[in-house]
């Protein structure tokens, strides 16, 4: 498999991590978002949105959106599995992800930003305010999500990890990345640093890519 990512890019940190934790080799493709190559035809040919990551199968399919990605990786290798086998744990495991990859995420991401400031004329500081109200606003409901739940374990659902992990360790290095403060959040830091401890997370980690810098 081909997986085109970016190193920062959180989406395509998810990808890594549920590669990883399945224990799938395959051929990293760097894109680089700062200087525009996923606006190259040859790259909006895989992926139309022009976003990354793209996973590129054997047969020559390919998979764009992380989440789905993640969720046919899970159903082509179900273990150890990214999601639980009772379909209650299996929503809780969904809600805490999208959280993360549907209200956090989107509103912060590299092309949102670049839009504030080169369209919307934001300040350096304006544009760091935006992503840290919206980081802090979400990290706290997740905070409250996770704090004394009985299905909160060592990771977000019981004692291994799962798409909501996989989902929220990305999260939290870019909030760390844009100094947010995290100390609000024991229970987030704290699933956090349980999975950064783990060989398919620290893999998955920005600096360990071949294209960081």
């Amino acid at each position: 498999m081909q997986l085109h990512d970016y190193f920062r890019s959180s989406a395509a940190y998810r990808v890594r991590i549920a590669l990883n934790l399945k224990g799938l080799a395959y051929q990293h493709v760097p894109v680089n978002l700062v200087r525009g190559e996923e606006a190259a035809a040859s790259y909006r040919a895989l992926n139309p949105q022009g976003l990354v990551p793209a996973l590129v199968l054997d047969d020559g399919s390919v998979l764009t959106q992380s989440l789905a990605i993640c969720e046919y990786l899970d159903e082509t290798h179900p273990e150890p599995p990214l999601l639980p086998r009772d379909p209650a744990g299996r929503a809780r495991v969904r809600a805490l992800a999208q959280v993360v990859a549907c209200d956090i995420h989107p509103i912060n991401n590299l092309r949102v930003l670049k839009y504030l400031v080169a369209e919307l004329g934001a300040s350096e500081a304006q544009k760091l305010d935006w992503y840290r109200h919206w980081v802090t606003e979400g990290l706290a409901a997740l905070e409250a999500l996770l704090a004394g739940h009985p299905a909160s374990g060592r990771y977000c659902h019981g004692d291994r990890p799962t798409l909501a992990d996989v989902c929220l360790v990305p999260q939290v290095f870019n909030a760390r990345r844009f100094d947010c403060p995290l100390d609000a959040f024991p229970s987030v830091t704290r699933i956090v640093a349980a999975c950064e401890a783990l060989d398919a997370f620290a893999a998955a980690a920005p600096d360990r890519q071949p294209d960081a810098r």
